[in-house]
């Protein structure tokens, strides 16, 4: 877990986090053959993440079904934050499609644990195993360990994104001002005046008005 904790806080950007959560669960999870992070953003599942050539065919397979482990744990996070299938060549109830699907592509357990920041949810940690009863009940302790360590980095890794973006479009502004200040002889408060009100006008975020005045600065006033 301390080196778990190391390598993770390593990491430099929210993917880069992301990756490393999924490669460190199959390295330290014993029976683990592969495991992805899915998210589901509209009604739509998203992978994230994915350590083993299986993970984004289960995710895809999920999403366009509706239905699945994973896809309901990330579609549902006021309901279990854990699930676990021992065995899944056994009838699955629940999600009759999806277990037919999984059991042609070679799963034979599989669980899960939301993953969640700052009490909001994020996705779902989701670990597969070819073969049956791979996952016993004391691997929901190890995934609950694996993820705690995981949303701590991860929300350190959305701070760092965050802070860069808005250095980056700080930036970007402060070189559009001077730009129109000097072409057009404004001073500092018009200039950004002309950005935001053209921000607001077409609706377009003001960090990208910035970047379309940065890249025609070349072209002819």
């Amino acid at each position: 877990m301390a080196s778990l904790a190391r390598d993770l806080l390593a990491q430099d950007s929210v993917q880069g986090t992301l990756d490393e959560i999924a490669k460190s669960a199959v390295k330290l999870v014993e029976g683990c053959d592969a495991a992805g992070i899915l998210a589901v953003r509209k009604g739509r599942a998203v992978t994230l993440s994915s350590c083993g050539s299986i993970v984004e065919e289960s995710d895809r397979l999920q999403g366009e079904l509706g239905e699945g482990p994973c896809f309901d744990l990330a579609h549902r996070p006021d309901g279990e934050r854990v699930y676990r299938i021992a065995d899944m060549t056994r009838p699955q109830p629940a999600w009759p499609r999806f277990a037919t699907a999984a059991r042609e592509l070679g799963i034979g357990s599989m669980t899960g644990v939301l993953l969640y920041t700052h009490d909001e949810d994020f996705g779902a940690l989701n670990l597969y195993a070819h073969r049956p009863g791979a996952f016993g009940q004391e691997i929901e302790t190890a995934g609950w360990l694996l993820a705690s360590h995981a949303a701590v980095a991860l929300a350190d890794a959305r701070t760092i994104d965050q802070l860069e973006h808005a250095m980056e479009t700080r930036h970007a502004i402060g070189e559009a001002m001077g730009i129109l200040m000097e072409r057009h002889r404004m001073s500092e408060d018009d200039a950004f005046n002309v950005l935001r009100r053209i921000s607001q006008h077409h609706n377009i975020k003001l960090h990208d008005v910035a970047q379309r005045v940065r890249a025609e600065h070349t072209g002819p006033a």
